[in-house]
Order: C-alpha cells, then structure tokens, then sequence
C-alpha cells in the first residue's frame, strides 16, 4: 500500500492512489507551471493563510487544470515568516482543501496552483531579492492581498504613526521593515523597473478596501519624496491609475481555523504528515485548510496589465460602483453584521460553534431580525446578487452548516475595529433616509449592549472569560472593569464608549440609540442568567 504523504515527490508517484481514496488532483503539467511562473509571473499573494489557500489558490487551480492559464501562483507572507519555513516548504507549496458542504458531504482536492513562496523578509536576502525580481518583471498583473483590514494601518491604538512605520519614512525603501513599507518598496522596484503597470488588489474583508491599501502605500510614496529618497515621479506613478491600479474587492468565504475532526477524516484515508504547526507569533496552520463551499469574489474591473481569468471560474469582474453596493450588502447587512451578532452573544452563553448557536430559536430570530428587518431596507440591489437570496443562503445553509467548525471565539476577534462597518453603515443610512430614523433600530443596539457585557468578560453563568484578542481591549475594559451585577450607574461609565464615533461610526446619543443600548445593558448584567432572558424578551 503506498504511502500517502503531501509532497511533490509523493504526488507525482503515487496519484492514483490519492485519486482511489477520492482526493481530485490537478491534470496539468505543474514543473511546467512552476517553470514559466518563475520565468514570467503573472499573480503574487500576499498573505499565505486559510482564506488564500482555500479560496484563491483553488480558483487558480480551476484554470490550471482546465488549460485557461499557464502560470501558478507565488505567496509571499509578510508579517509570520515560520508559515512559509514550517508549512509550505515541507509540502512543496501543497495543501489540501477539504470543503465542507451543508448537505453533509465532503469535497476533498489537492492544490498545486501555489508553485512558489517567500518570506517578505528583509534579512533574508535569497527571497528579499526574488521578490524585488518579481516586481521588477514586465509579465506581472496582479498583486493581491488578505493580510486583515489592520495590515494596512500605518498608525498604532493611539491614533499616532506607528514607530517603524515613521522609521520607514525616514529611511526610504531600500531599508523599510514594516508591512506596507515592504510593500512600498517592492513596488518602488516595478518603478524603477521602467514604471511597468501594474493591479494592486486587496481582497480583505473591509470596506472600499483599495482606498485602504492605496492610502497606505501613497503615504510611503509621499513621505520617501518629501524626504528626497524617491523621485516625484514615483508619487505620480503611484496615482496614475493607467499605471497602478487599487481595484475594489468583495471577498466572502468562510474559512475556519483547520479542525481536528477534519484531520481526522485525512487521517483515515493514510494520509502521513498533516501535524498541524503553531508558530511563535500564534498562528496556527495545517497541510490542509477546511472551507465551505459558498463563495464569492467580486473585483473592480481595472487592470493595466492584462488580468487573470479569474471570470472563468465564478469571480465576478465589474465596475466599481457595483463592487461598492456588493461588498455593502454583504458586510454591512447580509452576513458580517449577523456573525458578528453570533459571535459577541455566542462568546456570552458559552457556545464553541456557530452553528450550534442556529439551532437556539431566540438567536437564530436575532439576526433573522438584523438581516431581513433592519438591514434589509436600506441595502441597495447590486445587480450581480440578490440581497434577499444572499441572506436566505446565509440564514438557511450557511451558518447552520454543522460541518463548519467555525467559532464565536474567531469572530468576535477585532470586534472593535468591526462594528462601525458591521452596524454603523445601516445606522447611518437609517439617518439620511426620509422614511427611516435610526431611533427604530431595535437589534442592532441589542448587539452593542451584548458587546459592553462581552467587555466585562464574565459569561451568562457569571463565570470570566478572556475576550478575543482586540486592538482596543486595554482601552476599553478599564471602563466596564468594575461594574457589578446589578448596577444602575453606569451611564459615565459606558457613554465614553457609546458616544466614540470612531468604534460605531456615529456618536449613537447624538442618532437616539446611546439610551437604549445602556438600557437594554442594564438588563444583561441584572445577574446570571439575565442576558438569554434579556434576548428571550427582546427577540
């Protein structure tokens, strides 16, 4: 019986006993593949996590095999270099994803589109110099990136320039270390190259996420010609949209942390090696990645060097303006306002999975109310989806989805740096509306007040927990640190947070909603078990 391992080598001798034990595995000629990518490169990746391996590495593996395309992928890792030492170097850049359908089956498929990967570190010269090769060459098309909204944040929780940020700014691109410095520099070489055009495109999950990675990469630009280390012309090459377009993206598909049930399942069919690797800054990565099968990637068609395919594998190609009602419909309104409800009251009444949390009638009507009653009305139909089907497919099959190991405890991570596009957009829409006043919202402030007691730490049986990891956490738990069960006084206490524009995206006293929330957060920390009868009497 053959050995079963995920490496090159194992594939290439032993296809057909993956193919006998109903993994699909690619057709096409991948040294072939490798080969030309690392003579003309079309697509590089940065960020080599779960979502890129499981969403766009499997798009590109789709063309691969049907002819469409002919160079793979390169995943550059930027922030966590043992991702790429520890995972894709003792798999030859493989991985195995393993899709997880509601009607209970399971997809299983090895994908070779990723053919190359580096670290984006500095102090390592051999993949340093490939990377500045890379962008340095004439066939390249895309740059795309799912680095978290966060990664394109040049300044800290204070609101003040990161310091190694500001260090790259005076030390100009031949020696920047942070990020989107790295970035900076790396596109400087495609300038320098002979300004070669070029498609810089986030595919993270926040609004009008072009403008953000844009915004950081023209204050690189910007702050390298004040200084006099880049020319001026760098700064035009930057803005000139002919030259280097920041597309707008919608991306959507659930991608959870790689389960143990799943590697249990890879196991049984003899597969050897799937130990999973948890690296020194935390992250935890597996040879496979578990996903569901929904997915949607909807991209602003600007591309001055020619695009990939993508369009021949479901991605949707389209003007911004649809791009911009997509990706609104759905983080706004269709789907990430309702996890993240999931996620605060999941965390507070001691789920481990989302989907269990469906089949609670009360939480289910929660964002059942959220979705179809209060975002519903002011989202605009983008044409290329329809908002109510997105939601039925959300409500109906997605989130119940029992063989999606997805956690309140992953979600509710950010949760700050989440609720102002999350809620706050449908606030502010309610606000300009004529026929709507934001003072009507009823479950929305129901989630912040069961945000305020997921700050406290403490569970519907009064027993602490710790909250997600959150850039602002030690910010705002001081303000609710000594509230006890029982209080009435808390107003001073909690109008600090519920009047900062900058977490909700409006002062929610100011739009009628900062009473309510105090009042319905009263009720939740009346004593154990007040926040199920708190959402047993709203909901």
């Amino acid at each position: 019986m053959a050995e079963l391992k995920l490496t090159a080598d194992n594939l290439s001798s032993n296809k057909t006993a993956w193919q006998e034990k109903g993994y699909r595995v690619w057709s096409y000629n991948r040294e072939a593949v490798k080969a030309e990518t690392l003579k003309n490169p079309e697509w590089i990746h940065f960020g080599a996590g779960n979502i890129f391996r499981a969403f766009q590495a499997a798009l590109l593996e789709e063309l691969l095999d049907k002819g469409i395309e002919k160079t793979g992928l390169i995943a550059a890792e930027g922030f966590d270099y043992e991702i790429i030492d520890k995972m894709y170097r003792p798999h030859d850049g493989l991985g195995i994803d393993v899709t997880l359908k509601a009607n209970g089956t399971i997809d299983k498929a090895v994908i070779g589109s990723i053919v190359e990967y580096v670290t984006v570190d500095p102090d390592n010269k051999t993949d340093y110099d490939r990377l500045h090769e890379i962008f340095a060459s004439p066939s390249l098309k895309m740059v795309s990136f799912t680095i978290t909204e966060k990664g394109y944040s040049l300044k800290n929780a204070a609101g003040e320039i990161a310091p190694g940020v500001a260090a790259d700014f005076a030390n100009g691109p031949e020696k920047a270390t942070s990020y989107m410095g790295k970035v900076s520099a790396l596109l400087y070489s495609r300038f320098a190259a002979g300004a070669l055009p070029v498609a810089m495109v986030s595919m993270d999950n926040c609004s009008h996420n072009g403008d953000k990675l844009f915004d950081a990469v023209s204050s690189f630009a910007k702050a390298w010609a004040d200084n006099g280390l880049v020319s001026a012309d760098f700064v035009k090459y930057v803005e000139d949209k002919s030259k280097v377009s920041f597309p707008w993206s919608m991306i959507d598909k659930i991608t959870p942390r790689p389960d143990a049930s799943v590697e249990k399942i890879l196991l049984a069919d003899g597969i050897q090696g799937l130990e999973p690797v948890i690296t020194s800054k935390n992250t935890y990565v597996a040879p496979f990645v578990n996903a569901e099968e929904c997915q949607y990637l909807v991209i602003e068609d600007a591309f001055p060097n020619g695009k990939v395919a993508l369009d021949k594998a479901g991605v949707i190609y389209t003007e911004r303006e649809t791009v911009d009602r997509v990706e609104k419909m759905k983080v706004c309104t269709c789907l990430n306002p309702l996890h993240t409800a999931l996620a605060v009251y999941g965390c507070l009444l001691d789920y481990q999975l989302i989907s269990k949390e469906m089949e609670n009638p009360v939480l289910k009507r929660l964002v059942e109310r959220i979705g179809y009653e209060e975002g519903l009305p002011v989202v605009v139909n983008p044409g290329v989806l329809d908002p109510k089907k997105f939601i039925d497919e959300v409500v109906k099959l997605r989130i119940p989805n029992p063989f999606m190991p997805d956690s309140p405890w992953r979600i509710a991570t950010d949760t700050s740096q989440k609720v102002g596009i999350r809620f706050g957009e449908t606030i502010k829409e309610y606000e300009k509306r004529a026929d709507l006043k934001a003072a009507d919202l009823k479950m929305i402030p129901l989630v912040f007040a069961g945000w305020l007691r997921y700050l406290m730490g403490i569970n519907d049986e009064g027993k602490a927990f710790e909250p997600s990891s959150d850039p602002l956490l030690a910010k705002l738990r001081p303000y609710v640190a000594d509230i006890k069960f029982g209080d009435t006084d808390i107003h001073d206490k909690v109008s600090p947070i519920l009047s900062d524009a900058t977490i909700f995206g409006s002062d929610l006293y100011k739009v009628g909603l900062g009473e309510l929330v105090e009042s319905y957060f009263k009720e939740l920390i009346a004593g154990p078990g007040a926040i199920i009868a708190t959402l047993k009497k709203y909901v």
